[in-house]
């Protein structure tokens, strides 16, 4: 037995040796190249058979990417990993300045050959490091995507990266449009094989699901379901939509009615005198249209048939470009300006000169947001008219459109000139340089509440395509029509096609003041063919005056139609939900500009309109 344990003994240590001897043998080159070769393949045997904490990295979409922890992850302490980031920093040093050591003692190692050796293993050891470990420090792990050491085993599998971006909707069908008469012919219309009987027979949410499924196109519910039930369906494929967007229990179109109803006690003393009624207005929704790197639904009031249609084209066109439309507010403040007149001339322009020194202007700004939580007066700009001053007053007015926060402050701040100009009179509050609900060129070139550009680039694939004409006949069309026309009728920020009629319907729709649409519609539309042969489109509106809270934005029905852009009442940064909506109505201005460009550039307005918008007697 032990006779051979020794014989086996001996000849396992007769093999080693022969080993050893032969990588004597070996040139210091080839033994070097053999030592990385080993560390390569160690590393790689690390990397592919690490630890039980994997993170899967799912591409979602363009827009969402999750990360999940494996259900095979243990539930244990993790790694601090701050700790290989600063052994990088360690390693990558030691290895830079080893390598400058041997290369300023280069010829006296090199002549050594245990040297040589050292520095030959610990560069081998400096590579094992760099190709296990190196890399880990740079993979974006926070204490969201690791498993807390408090979770159990059996619950670690879960999404721990939020989207840092809103879902995106894609482009909706476009429904029949004015510029394509030929869209509502009698071909067939719909991708599901179930009959008009079997659809008819389903109940409302299975008919819905059809549409969010992509077997029917909403606009064509009402061909196969009487009008009433059409809006049923459709409020429950928004509803399922909007609720993507702003959450699940988000019920946006709750208190925006489909029969008979309005809280006249809601109304007294806010809204409306003597009344003896209301006037009920069809609400269509456009969307989605996407806006700044988000989807938006917008909900128009209208009578007038095409529009919403029109503006819906216009708003896929946009969602169909690479960036969709992106909004800017470059200014935001509402005015009032008092006339205020003086015993003389000389008077009027010493109060001028008073009101524009740093010091007096800080009176005047303390004066003012003594009466108002939010209100900031920015600005304060006076004309002179002999011995009358209009004192155009600008003010921060949070979500507010501001009227009566502005009017306040104002009157406060007259209170303040009496006392340095006992003379002063108040002749109206305002002096109509305000200027409110009239076309002026002082809110086209100074603005007024919130100016706004939005833009657009259109691939000229999607003008032919969506919009059924081309870049060319587009631009042409802008310019004689929208810019030397306007031009030659004396016109006052009146550039676009028609930017009162997407503005009128957003107001009608969200509470606004509908009378504001005058200078709200401000805006003049400029199109440029670029150097790929794509459509550049902008809208520059410079008084857009609109608010989320006061007025008529307290009806329920205003208010769901807030709530369905996501901007309903005080934002959390006071303002924000006010310049929001101010974006998405130029957005949506923008959308119903290109529309109807396209429809003249095709000369395919007026048959379409005489086709949808002539509606045959109902038979009785």
């Amino acid at each position: 037995m032990s006779a051979t344990i020794d014989s086996t003994t001996s000849t396992i240590g007769m093999k080693l040796d022969a080993f050893v001897s032969n990588l004597d043998s070996l040139p210091s080159t080839q033994l070097y190249g053999i030592i990385v070769g080993l560390t390569v393949l160690i590393s790689f045997t690390l990397l592919a058979g690490g630890g039980g904490g994997v993170v899967d990295v799912v591409g979602v979409s363009p827009i969402m990417v999750e990360k999940k922890v494996s259900a095979n992850s243990s539930a244990g302490p993790q790694p601090k990993w701050f700790v290989l980031k600063w052994l990088n920093v360690i390693f990558v040093a030691a290895f830079l300045l080893s390598v400058i050591h041997f290369s300023w003692h280069a010829q006296t190692y090199l002549n050594d050959s245990s040297s040589s050796l050292y520095f030959l293993v610990g560069w081998s050891l400096f590579l094992c490091y760099f190709f296990g470990f190196f890399g880990i420090s740079f993979v974006d792990i926070t204490d969201e995507d690791l498993v807390s050491s408090n979770s159990s085993a059996s619950a670690v599998s879960e999404t721990t990266t939020k989207p840092k971006k809103s879902v995106l909707h894609p482009p909706a069908a476009s429904a029949p449009v004015c510029s394509d008469p030929v869209s509502s012919s009698s071909r067939a219309t719909t991708n599901t094989t179930t009959s008009k009987d079997d659809i008819k027979a389903m109940d409302n949410d299975a008919i819905a699901q059809l549409v969010l499924t992509g077997q029917m196109k909403d606009h064509e519910l009402e061909k196969v379901l009487d009008a009433f039930r059409a809006v049923d369906v459709r409020r429950i494929i928004m509803q399922d939509r909007l609720s993507s967007l702003l959450g699940k229990d988000t019920h946006c179109l709750k208190n925006l009615p489909v029969g008979p109803s309005l809280d006249y006690a809601q109304v007294h003393g806010a809204n409306c005198e003597i009344v003896v009624g209301y006037v009920p207005l069809p609400v269509g929704m456009v969307g989605p249209l996407t806006l700044n790197d988000e989807s938006v639904y917008i909900p128009m009031a209208t009578t007038e048939g095409c529009l919403v249609a029109s503006t819906q084209r216009g708003a896929k066109a946009i969602s169909q470009g690479k960036l969709g439309a992106v909004a800017t507010i470059v200014r935001d403040g509402i005015t009032r300006a008092p006339c205020l007149r003086m015993n003389s001339a000389k008077e009027a322009a010493l109060l001028k000169l008073w009101c524009e020194t740093p010091i007096h202007f800080a009176s005047m700004k303390a004066a003012f947001e003594s009466t108002t939580s939010f209100g900031k007066l920015k600005g304060c700009n006076p004309t002179i008219a002999g011995r009358n001053i209009y004192l155009r007053l600008i003010c921060f007015s949070g979500d507010a459109m501001g009227m009566n926060m502005v009017s306040k402050g104002s009157l406060a701040v007259i209170d303040l000139l009496r006392l340095q100009f006992p003379s002063l009179q108040l002749v109206a509050l305002s002096g109509n340089m305000c200027t409110d609900k009239k076309a002026a060129a002082t809110n086209w070139l100074e603005g007024r509440g919130k100016s706004v550009v939005v833009e657009a680039i259109i691939p000229q694939k999607v003008v032919r395509a969506t919009l059924k004409t081309t870049v060319a006949k587009m631009v042409h069309t802008n310019l004689h029509k929208n810019l030397i026309g306007s031009a030659m009728a004396g016109t006052i920020g009146g550039f676009n096609a028609h930017a009162s009629n997407i503005v009128t319907a957003v107001f009608l729709a969200t509470g606004q003041d509908p009378a504001q649409n005058v200078e709200s519609s401000n805006c003049i539309t400029l199109l440029e063919e670029t150097e790929d042969g794509d459509l550049w489109i902008s809208c520059t509106m410079p008084s857009l005056e609109v608010g989320t809270v006061g007025g008529g934005t307290s009806l329920p029905a205003q208010a769901a139609c807030l709530k369905a852009i996501g901007v309903q009442g005080g934002g959390v940064v006071p303002g924000a939900n006010a310049r929001k909506l101010a974006t998405v109505v130029a957005a949506a201005t923008m959308a119903g500009e290109l529309s109807l460009l396209a429809a003249l550039a095709a000369n395919t307005l007026v048959q379409a309109h005489m086709k949808h918008n002539r509606k045959a007697p109902s038979k009785k």
